[in-house]
Protein backbone atom coordinates (compact mmCIF):
# COMPACT_ATOMS: atom_id res chain seq x y z
CA UNK A 1 0.00 0.00 0.00
CA UNK A 2 1.30 3.38 -1.39
CA UNK A 3 1.72 6.15 1.42
CA UNK A 4 0.46 9.87 0.47
CA UNK A 5 3.54 12.12 -0.40
CA UNK A 6 1.87 15.31 0.41
CA UNK A 7 1.32 16.83 4.30
CA UNK A 8 -1.57 19.57 4.91
CA UNK A 9 0.74 21.80 6.72
CA UNK A 10 -1.31 25.11 7.85
CA UNK A 11 -0.71 28.08 6.77
CA UNK A 12 1.71 30.65 8.36
CA UNK A 13 -0.73 34.30 8.69
CA UNK A 14 2.10 35.59 10.81
CA UNK A 15 3.16 37.98 8.07
CA UNK A 16 -0.26 38.65 6.76
CA UNK A 17 -1.76 39.62 9.78
CA UNK A 18 1.44 42.01 10.25
CA UNK A 19 0.99 43.60 6.96
CA UNK A 20 -2.76 43.94 7.28
CA UNK A 21 -2.54 45.63 9.93
CA UNK A 22 -0.02 48.03 9.21
CA UNK A 23 -1.61 48.98 6.24
CA UNK A 24 -4.92 49.06 8.03
CA UNK A 25 -3.85 51.41 10.64
CA UNK A 26 -1.99 53.26 8.02
CA UNK A 27 -5.33 53.98 6.18
CA UNK A 28 -7.62 54.57 9.81
CA UNK A 29 -5.11 57.77 9.97
CA UNK A 30 -5.58 59.22 6.66
CA UNK A 31 -9.17 58.85 6.92
CA UNK A 32 -9.41 60.24 10.41
CA UNK A 33 -7.16 63.14 9.08
CA UNK A 34 -9.71 64.10 6.17
CA UNK A 35 -12.69 62.98 8.16
CA UNK A 36 -11.24 65.81 10.43
CA UNK A 37 -10.04 68.32 7.95
CA UNK A 38 -13.59 68.19 6.25
CA UNK A 39 -15.85 67.59 8.97
CA UNK A 40 -17.18 64.26 7.63
CA UNK A 41 -19.10 62.06 9.73
CA UNK A 42 -18.82 59.40 6.94
CA UNK A 43 -14.73 59.37 6.81
CA UNK A 44 -14.93 59.71 10.89
CA UNK A 45 -17.57 56.87 11.08
CA UNK A 46 -15.46 54.29 8.71
CA UNK A 47 -11.74 55.41 10.39
CA UNK A 48 -13.80 54.10 13.83
CA UNK A 49 -15.32 50.80 11.89
CA UNK A 50 -12.06 50.12 10.29
CA UNK A 51 -10.06 50.67 13.77
CA UNK A 52 -12.06 48.20 15.12
CA UNK A 53 -11.33 46.31 11.99
CA UNK A 54 -7.70 46.64 13.15
CA UNK A 55 -8.28 45.67 16.77
CA UNK A 56 -10.33 42.50 14.99
CA UNK A 57 -6.84 41.54 13.36
CA UNK A 58 -4.84 42.04 16.49
CA UNK A 59 -7.43 39.75 18.33
CA UNK A 60 -7.33 37.35 15.50
CA UNK A 61 -3.54 37.53 15.16
CA UNK A 62 -3.33 36.65 19.01
CA UNK A 63 -6.16 33.97 18.76
CA UNK A 64 -4.26 32.41 15.95
CA UNK A 65 -0.69 32.41 17.46
CA UNK A 66 -2.47 31.04 20.96
CA UNK A 67 -4.73 28.16 19.30
CA UNK A 68 -1.41 27.00 18.16
CA UNK A 69 -0.16 25.98 21.49
CA UNK A 70 -1.29 21.61 21.58
CA UNK A 71 -3.04 20.46 24.45
CA UNK A 72 -1.77 19.15 27.12
CA UNK A 73 -2.78 17.63 30.83
CA UNK A 74 -3.89 21.13 32.12
CA UNK A 75 -5.47 22.08 28.97
CA UNK A 76 -7.42 18.66 26.91
CA UNK A 77 -8.51 21.14 24.03
CA UNK A 78 -5.22 23.10 23.27
CA UNK A 79 -6.02 26.69 23.13
CA UNK A 80 -8.78 26.53 20.54
CA UNK A 81 -11.17 28.68 22.49
CA UNK A 82 -8.85 31.59 22.06
CA UNK A 83 -10.55 32.07 18.55
CA UNK A 84 -14.56 32.29 20.56
CA UNK A 85 -12.88 34.70 22.96
CA UNK A 86 -11.07 36.75 19.79
CA UNK A 87 -14.82 37.38 18.34
CA UNK A 88 -16.25 38.22 21.65
CA UNK A 89 -13.48 41.00 22.28
CA UNK A 90 -13.99 41.91 19.04
CA UNK A 91 -17.73 42.31 18.83
CA UNK A 92 -17.20 44.47 22.26
CA UNK A 93 -14.93 46.53 20.22
CA UNK A 94 -17.86 47.37 17.00
CA UNK A 95 -20.34 47.87 20.10
CA UNK A 96 -18.49 50.17 21.45
CA UNK A 97 -17.16 52.59 18.17
CA UNK A 98 -21.05 51.63 16.89
CA UNK A 99 -22.34 53.58 20.47
CA UNK A 100 -19.67 56.58 19.69
CA UNK A 101 -20.32 57.03 15.92
CA UNK A 102 -24.23 56.93 17.24
CA UNK A 103 -23.37 59.48 19.58
CA UNK A 104 -21.68 61.88 17.29
CA UNK A 105 -24.07 61.38 14.78
CA UNK A 106 -27.00 62.74 16.16
CA UNK A 107 -24.99 65.57 17.73
CA UNK A 108 -24.03 66.27 13.69
CA UNK A 109 -28.02 65.93 12.52
CA UNK A 110 -28.73 68.90 15.10
CA UNK A 111 -26.27 71.39 13.00
CA UNK A 112 -25.33 69.69 9.73
CA UNK A 113 -22.81 70.79 7.49
CA UNK A 114 -21.49 70.65 4.12
CA UNK A 115 -19.95 67.78 2.65
CA UNK A 116 -16.67 67.65 0.82
CA UNK A 117 -17.75 65.16 -1.47
CA UNK A 118 -14.72 64.10 -3.73
CA UNK A 119 -12.17 64.19 -1.08
CA UNK A 120 -14.62 61.31 1.01
CA UNK A 121 -14.55 59.73 -2.29
CA UNK A 122 -10.79 60.00 -3.17
CA UNK A 123 -10.64 58.29 0.82
CA UNK A 124 -12.75 55.57 0.06
CA UNK A 125 -11.23 54.88 -3.04
CA UNK A 126 -8.00 54.37 -1.06
CA UNK A 127 -10.04 52.54 1.26
CA UNK A 128 -11.52 49.93 -1.38
CA UNK A 129 -7.52 49.26 -2.48
CA UNK A 130 -6.21 48.51 0.77
CA UNK A 131 -9.38 46.24 1.95
CA UNK A 132 -8.87 44.34 -1.34
CA UNK A 133 -4.73 44.05 -0.29
CA UNK A 134 -5.17 42.99 2.76
CA UNK A 135 -7.73 40.92 1.66
CA UNK A 136 -5.56 38.99 -1.04
CA UNK A 137 -2.47 38.26 1.25
CA UNK A 138 -4.69 35.99 3.52
CA UNK A 139 -6.21 34.62 0.26
CA UNK A 140 -2.84 34.07 -0.80
CA UNK A 141 -1.73 31.85 2.04
CA UNK A 142 -4.62 29.61 2.10
CA UNK A 143 -4.03 27.90 -1.12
Amino acid sequence: MLEPTHQHETANYGTAFAIGIILNFAFVLIEDFYGWQTDSMALLADAGHNLTDVGGLLLAWAAYSVARIHANRRHTYGWQKASILASFGNAMLILLAMFSLAWESIQRIQSPGPVAAVTVMVVAAIGVVVNFGTALLFLKNSQ
